[in-house]
């Protein structure tokens, strides 16, 4: 009997444990969950005979590797920064290692460790990263073999509310990290547009979103995601004039979050300016006064800085998260991001009966014969309530695919990896086709 280690249970894990119980019962597989609560792994796993569920603190050495040496694969939904620990663990014990996250510097030191052990790690296995890797690159390969030269590639993916459940002047619901909605963009963002290599700061990132149509569901504003430049040697687009990776989300949200920003609402740093505030007015007024080094009425700073036709808007957006309100600030807190982050998990929650959506756009543009073609690939998937997300179907099937795939020796690649090779992405994305996750090309 084979068995499969799952680090993490969390928000984006349902489906992906549900996938690994159904294909572990067809196969004669142990699944094991690990996580901090084993409550919600067996609100999850539905304590399924094949399934065993591990409470743990993943930061404890002993009990991490306790799990990692009995698998034979392990696929880790752990936050960004703690795949490391997992990751050092699989390369000690010689096990293949899966994550949905990107490979970070820390995993390519292991790089050489991984060679020489055969194994294989297959990062970036998602939806975006992931599904956006293999589904680009898949074209990419189709328009070579026609004898075709990509000239620009931009690719848009986000996870969204469904129009149905859109009840919020944010128009937007958490449907994944909240941490990452509230640091999205932190890093600042690095394309490459008309030739030119282009670099946004975090103040401007939010700052006038571009827009593009979706076939069927209207009008988004994107942001550039960190560094698209880096993934141009590996789609092999070095002479392409535009190369940019994006994230979707509603243009009011762009211009509602643009302010957030700017007010230093998402600093991580500023505990010594904000340790006396006791109300969310407390706070929203000592921010601004930090921003503008003066007393400023809300008003006042609208008339400054926001379009008039925007005003109201904007007023809605912040009532609606109460940030000029008497209401006690979270009692656990050391930054403004971290009352951030409560306010919008409170405000911006799923209801049980809310369905998200994903929406992935590539805009490709190529010549054959210097004659030249567009192609519009898209895909629109909704989730069926607030636990069964479209976000969890889109970065959890990736995973369980290929864990299945790598456990029947179907796919045998060993080194790091993200899913740009056929022999990983046409498997994958043809099991995700049958489970309602299709292309719609447009030439």
């Amino acid at each position: 009997m084979k068995t499969i280690a799952l680090f993490g249970a969390g928000k984006s894990a349902t489906v992906l444990i549900e996938y690994l119980l159904s294909e572990g019962i067809k196969n004669d597989w142990q699944v094991i969950i690990a996580d901090a609560s084993k409550e919600l792994i067996e609100s999850k796993t539905k304590k399924a005979a094949n399934s065993e569920a591990i409470q743990l603190d993943i930061a404890n050495d002993k009990e991490r590797q306790e799990v990692i040496n009995r698998a034979d694969i392990v696929i880790s939904m752990m936050p960004a920064q703690l795949h490391y620990l997992v990751a050092k663990d699989c390369v000690l014990f010689r096990k293949n290692l899966l994550t949905a996250s990107y490979a970070d510097e820390g995993i390519k030191d292991l790089k050489q460790s991984i060679e020489e052990n055969q194994l294989l790690f297959l990062c970036e296995m998602g939806l975006d990263p992931g599904i956006d890797h293999m589904s680009a690159v898949q074209l990419f390969h189709q328009i070579e073999n026609k004898g075709g030269t990509v000239t620009s590639f931009k690719s848009h993916c986000g996870g969204l509310i469904a129009p149905e459940s859109d009840t919020n002047p944010w128009h937007y619901k958490i449907s994944w990290n909240p941490r990452n909605v509230v640091l999205a963009g932190k890093a600042g963002a690095m394309f490459k547009e008309a030739g030119t290599i282009t670099n946004r700061s975090y103040n401007e990132i939010f700052e006038h979103c571009p827009t593009v149509n979706v076939t069927d569901m209207g009008e988004f504003a994107w942001y550039p995601n960190r560094d698209s430049l880096s993934y141009i040697p590996l789609y092999a687009l070095n002479n392409a004039n535009n190369f940019i990776r994006t994230t979707l989300r509603h243009p009011a949200f762009c211009r509602g979050w643009d302010k957030i920003v700017h007010l230093g609402l998402t600093d991580t740093g500023d505990a010594d300016n904000i340790l006396d505030c006791v109300t969310y007015e407390d706070w929203f007024n000592r921010k601004l006064f930090f921003i503008e080094q003066r007393d400023m009425e809300w008003d006042e700073y609208l008339e400054l800085y926001v379009e008039e036709i925007y005003h109201e808007e904007l007023r809605q957006q912040f009532s609606f998260l109460g940030l000029m309100e008497k209401n006690t600030l979270p009692k656990e807190h050391s930054c403004s991001a971290d009352i951030l982050q409560y306010t919008v998990e409170t405000k911006l929650a799923m209801e049980p009966d809310d369905k998200d959506m994903i929406v992935m756009l590539h805009e490709i543009e190529y010549a054959i014969n210097n004659k030249p073609f567009t192609i519009n690939s898209s895909l629109i998937v909704k989730g069926e309530n607030s636990l069964h997300t479209a976000m969890a179907k889109t970065v959890g099937l990736p995973l369980g695919i290929a864990a299945k795939l790598i456990l029947q020796d179907k796919i045998r690649l060993t080194g790091l990896h993200i899913p740009v090779v056929k022999e990983i992405y046409e498997p994958v994305l043809k099991e995700l086709a049958l489970n309602g996750i299709v292309f719609k090309e447009t030439v």
